[in-house]
């Protein structure tokens, strides 16, 4: 635990990391004084394409914790960066909430439901037979199929709901076509979250509940990985996966001892 505390810098995860919904988890204030007090940089990088950096601050503030926007990097701001590379200008049909929907408009995206290049998909709670079925019709038009992230659950206080991976499978079933997806693992989630942090990949852990997101970014990316069962994995599904992670605690009051 000596090698993971001298880490200079740590990427978080957030859903089942440091809340369930609108429940802090324990140890998270602990943690966050630990970082702050040991002058780590710190990431809350998140699968959640639902809100902006400022509203998960403001969240986070009603849930009793001060964390700067500047901490928060999103699947959607990494969705909208990549597809404003790679069709500047561009235009989408967005399944998604207003942190997808504005950070696409910040890069210059407009929103359209007529011919748009994109069809992107994120988390919602608006998610219908009507959009799906529009959505299907433009990808079958030639549209390219996008989804913020791959996970196809995540946690709440209520338990497990569906995520971007299970509300995008009906279009791929119907289109046969095959959504990429920007966030965790994808590499490119990983190398934004590391620049913002100005940290090299030696000196950098990564936090997460989920072996298929996060632990494998980490593995891939060559971070300490550190998985906390105080969201989707428990411990007796670790041995059904071909890899480890470094660390494996209860949650994230275990980093500082």
């Amino acid at each position: 635990m000596d090698e993971l505390r001298n880490k200079d810098a740590f990427i978080c995860d957030m859903d089942g990391v440091i809340y369930h919904g609108d429940s802090l988890l324990p140890g998270v204030p602990e943690f966050i004084g630990w970082l702050r007090d040991q002058g780590k940089r710190f990431l809350f990088l998140t699968n959640s394409s639902e809100r902006s950096p400022h509203e998960l601050s403001q969240k986070l503030a009603r849930l009793g914790l001060a964390v700067g926007k500047e901490h928060f990097y999103t699947s959607a701001l990494a969705t909208a960066g990549f597809l404003s590379s790679q069709c500047p200008g561009g235009s989408a049909y967005v399944i998604g909430d207003s942190g997808l929907t504005n950070a696409l408009y910040d890069v210059g995206f407009a929103m359209n439901n007529v011919d748009p290049d994109y069809v992107v998909v994120g988390e919602t709670r608006t998610y219908s037979f009507e959009k799906v079925e529009h959505a299907v019709h433009l990808v079958r038009r030639g549209a390219r199929l996008i989804g913020t992230n791959p996970d196809l659950t995540g946690p709440t206080e209520k338990g497990i709901v569906p995520a971007t991976g299970a509300l995008v499978a009906p279009i791929e079933l119907a289109t046969g076509c095959k959504a990429y997806f920007v966030g965790k693992p994808n590499p490119l989630m990983m190398r934004h979250a590391l620049k913002r942090l100005g940290s090299r990949r030696e000196e950098t852990a990564i936090v997460g509940d989920r072996m298929d997101t996060d632990i494998i970014a980490g593995i891939e990316s060559g971070i300490e990985t550190v998985l906390v069962l105080s969201g989707v994995t428990d411990r007796e599904e670790l041995p059904h996966f071909a890899y480890a992670p470094r660390y494996v605690l209860e949650g994230v009051g275990g980093i500082p001892g």
